[in-house]
């Protein structure tokens, strides 16, 4: 899976680039270096879509439409109460805020449990308290290439850089390995099943007032920062808005990828703009087949 999300990734940042010229499957695949046929039956499978119909999603004037929509619907899910309105995949997210003494405590006398497990977008990192997910990335960048030796080589220090990058939002915490564990979360996230995770948020308030507008969000929909900062009842505090939703731990469970300019331009992402424009692809995507 991690090779496949590679190869696609950098398909996909291709596309983005040339989305203007409405580029052909022979186009994007002498780009990508395979042959047409392996590409659309790569991409398919892994996206559930074809190249083309992608294109289609990428658009500036498909996001600005979404973003028109996105408005009353934002709107609308905020004053029913619901952690979002798409017709497939609704993850009925619930979490627990961590308390200030918590947070000053950075992890002192908590036990995290942790592993690495493949996902649809590449390797992921989770954590875990007994109260839920405090931390999900995602560790591959998306554009290493290389196989063999080297391409471990390489694989092995992105996880093992993740996990440090990660684990400094709880430097006192003591921690326990566990793959088998992190697959099986990851599994149930990704694959919507189940009543759905919880989180524990580590965050100012401010933070998690950002974070639940983001979880408002609809599968296959954007909003702006304008509009989140809207929804949090700030409207001046936009880049305060941004800053929160760039500093969000929990990578897909808390939507930070569905947050695009106001132009409806996608931009830069935690995790890699590619990994960015291949989620919201793939929620566009299933939203519309449902």
């Amino acid at each position: 899976m991690p090779s496949d999300y590679a190869r696609v990734a950098r398909t996909l940042e291709w596309l983005s680039e040339h989305v203007d010229e409405q580029p052909r499957l022979d186009d994007a695949a002498r780009a990508a270096g395979l042959s047409p046929f392996h590409l659309q039956r790569l991409f398919t499978r892994w996206a559930g879509v074809s190249p083309k119909r992608f294109v289609g999603y990428l658009t500036l004037e498909r996001a600005r439409a979404r973003l028109l929509a996105d408005a009353s619907v934002l709107e609308a899910a905020h004053a029913a109460g619901l952690s979002g309105g798409g017709r497939l995949h609704e993850l009925c997210v619930t979490y627990e805020a961590a308390t200030p003494g918590e947070i000053r405590a950075r992890g002192a006398g908590l036990e995290i449990t942790w592993g690495f497990a493949p996902t649809p977008f590449g390797d992921g990192l989770v954590m875990e308290t007994h109260r839920g997910i405090c931390a999900l990335a995602f560790c591959e960048r998306g554009e290493r290439g290389e196989r063999g030796e080297r391409g471990e080589r390489e694989g092995r220090e992105e996880r093992e850089a993740c996990f440090e990058e990660t684990r400094l939002r709880f430097a006192n915490a003591r921690f326990t390995r566990d793959d088998l564990r992190a697959q099986a979360t990851l599994s149930a996230a990704f694959g919507g099943s189940g009543a759905g995770p919880r989180l524990q948020l580590f965050g100012t308030p401010f933070q998690i007032k950002v974070w639940e507008a983001l979880l408002r969000i609809p599968e296959g929909a954007c909003a702006s920062y304008a509009q989140i900062a809207e929804a949090i009842g700030v409207k001046s505090a936009v880049r305060a808005a941004a800053s929160a939703v760039a500093d969000n731990p929990i990578a897909y469970l808390i939507p930070c990828h569905r947050v695009v300019r106001k132009t409806g331009a996608i931009h830069a992402y935690r995790w890699g703009r590619p990994r960015k424009l291949a989620l919201l692809g793939w929620e566009a995507a299933r939203h519309d087949a449902g």
